[in-house]
């Protein structure tokens, strides 16, 4: 079974992701307002933030895969998957 919810709120989101609330969260093009505190709430928690390479330049890149240790890197394998060659990743 699967889902997808969204607070409407990048920031809310990740801060769900941090609370253990919500598995894994990725997003393209945000600003670094909207990803710096829910970011370091993740990495606080334990979880893990990269870019959609797999580094940590999200805050430059604004796009962000964000989980806990067990999903962010499955995430992040089908993440570059779907944009590879699409400029994004």
């Amino acid at each position: 079974m699967s889902d997808i919810r969204r607070a409407g709120s990048a920031a809310i989101d990740l801060a769900c992701v941090a609370a253990g609330r919500c598995e894994g969260f990725f997003e393209l093009n945000l600003g670094p307002w909207d990803m710096a505190a829910g970011s370091l709430l993740i990495s606080e928690a334990g979880g893990a933030v990269t870019d959609f390479g797999g580094g940590d330049d999200f805050l430059s890149t604004g796009n962000i895969v964000a989980g806990n240790n067990h999903i962010q890197p499955g995430l992040l394998e089908i993440i570059r998957k779907v944009f590879s060659g699409s400029g994004e990743g």
